[in-house]
């Protein structure tokens, strides 16, 4: 689903991403743990170009995103669900406008019973239809979250990709979200990428671990694999 080779990126002289490399099996949650800075959330920037890598190879679905013009490029992110560290959402537009208007910009649904049908669904899925009509400042944190997943599943998408989704919930919030990604795993048979440092999260909802350190990847393997490693570095993350 995804392929990326020898990526890198700096900011400056600043070496954020050093020569990285993976892969996404269809069906998989692939989670990707890391400090702050370690460049987890570049990684996944760069995949759908938000940011420009300086150099690698990253392929979407068999297609080199890399080599894209803008109109092909925004073609294969309608295939691709991003949810946001905040959710992200417009605060002028309630719940409903917010969901609407990836349909409406990608011309996804060709009436308007259509377009209420995918809302209703998505909305249904992440257990919010009651607050369609809700403003983003109506919303708790968590809420703000699910309607952000949404609004990332609203087009029905082939990968999705999760940066930080429990950051700022509280332990019960979090775990719930951690189920909901399993949930859209199974109900939309999506391919994920989740990046986190919340180890609940990592048990939860990965099926492999990826650990960035220094730009590189330090290691692989399942969360019960990696918690009983005896590798120093490793182990800090599951302290």
């Amino acid at each position: 689903m995804i392929e990326v080779k020898d990526l890198y990126k700096a900011f400056g002289e600043n070496v954020i991403l050093n020569g990285v490399g993976f892969h996404l099996l269809k069906g998989e949650n692939l989670g990707i743990l890391g400090k702050s800075g370690s460049g987890k959330s570049v990684l996944t920037k760069c995949i759908v170009r938000l940011i420009e890598p300086d150099f690698g190879e990253i392929k979407v679905l068999g297609k080199d995103i890399l080599k894209m013009s803008l109109n092909e490029l925004n073609e294969i992110r309608k295939d691709i669900g991003y949810l946001f560290q905040g959710g992200a959402l417009y605060d002028s537009m309630n719940v409903r406008e917010n969901l609407e208007f990836p349909i409406r910009r990608t011309q996804m649904a060709s009436n308007k019973h259509e377009v209420n049908e995918r809302v209703e669904q998505a909305l249904r899925s992440v257990g919010l239809l009651d607050a369609i009509n809700k403003m983003p400042t109506e919303l708790s944190g968590g809420m703000k979250k699910r309607i952000g997943l949404a609004r990332a599943l609203i087009l029905r998408p082939k990968v999705i990709l999760y940066d930080e989704p429990t950051t700022g919930l509280d332990s019960v919030t979090s775990g719930e979200i951690s189920e909901l990604i399993l949930k859209v795993q199974e109900e939309y048979n999506a391919s994920s990428i989740i990046i986190t440092h919340d180890m609940k999260c990592a048990k939860i909802a990965t099926d492999k671990i990826k650990i960035l350190e220094n730009g590189t990847f330090l290691t692989e393997g399942t969360y019960d694999e990696l918690s009983k490693s005896t590798d120093r570095q490793i182990r800090a993350f599951f302290m």
